[in-house]
C-alpha cells in the first residue's frame, strides 16, 4: 500500500557509483555522477551529458520510503525529462532513472559527507547545460 508524503531519510549529496546501462568512464565525463536531494522536493543530477533538475515526493511502500520524482533538463544538448524512484538499502541508494521515449537505467549511490576540511559538498552545475560567456583572446588573431 502506498500512503502520503513520509518524512525523508534522502536528503543530501549522493555519489552514483554504477549504472546498469552506461559504463564508469561516461557517468564522471562532465561531473563525478550524482544526485543531490534537497528540503522542499526538489533536487538535481548528472551523469554523462544528463543534466536534470528533480520535483520529488517521499512515499511510503511497504512500510519504507520511496522517493519518487520526474525532472526535467538535458540529454546531450537536447531538452529532455523523465521520471524516476529511489529506495535506501542500508547506507545504499538504490534507484532507476527513466529518460522519456530514450533510454532507463538502474543505478547505485552512495551518500556523500562534507570534508571538515573542504567544507559543505556542492553538486556542480553542468557546463555542457549552460552556455558559458566566452574570454576575451590575450592576443588578436592573425590575418593571412
Amino acid at each position: 500500500m502506498i500512503q502520503g508524503m513520509a518524512k525523508t531519510p534522502f536528503l543530501g549529496h549522493w555519489r552514483i557509483t554504477e549504472m546498469d546501462e552506461w559504463e564508469r568512464d561516461y557517468l564522471d565525463l562532465v561531473v563525478p555522477a550524482f544526485i543531490h536531494i534537497e528540503p522542499g522536493a526538489a533536487g538535481s543530477f548528472q551523469f554523462g551529458t544528463v543534466v536534470g533538475r528533480l520535483d520529488y515526493r517521499v512515499l511510503t511502500h511497504n512500510g519504507s520510503p520511496r522517493l519518487e520524482w520526474s525532472w526535467q533538463g538535458f540529454n546531450d544538448s537536447d531538452e529532455a525529462c523523465g521520471r524516476g524512484w529511489a529506495i535506501l538499502d542500508g547506507p545504499v541508494l538504490k534507484g532507476h532513472l527513466f529518460i522519456h521515449a530514450s533510454d532507463d537505467s538502474a543505478f547505485l549511490a552512495s551518500l556523500q559527507l562534507p570534508d571538515p576540511a573542504r567544507g559543505p559538498v556542492h553538486p556542480r552545475a553542468s557546463r555542457a547545460a549552460a552556455p558559458r560567456p566566452r574570454r576575451p583572446r590575450a592576443t588578436r588573431p592573425r590575418r593571412a
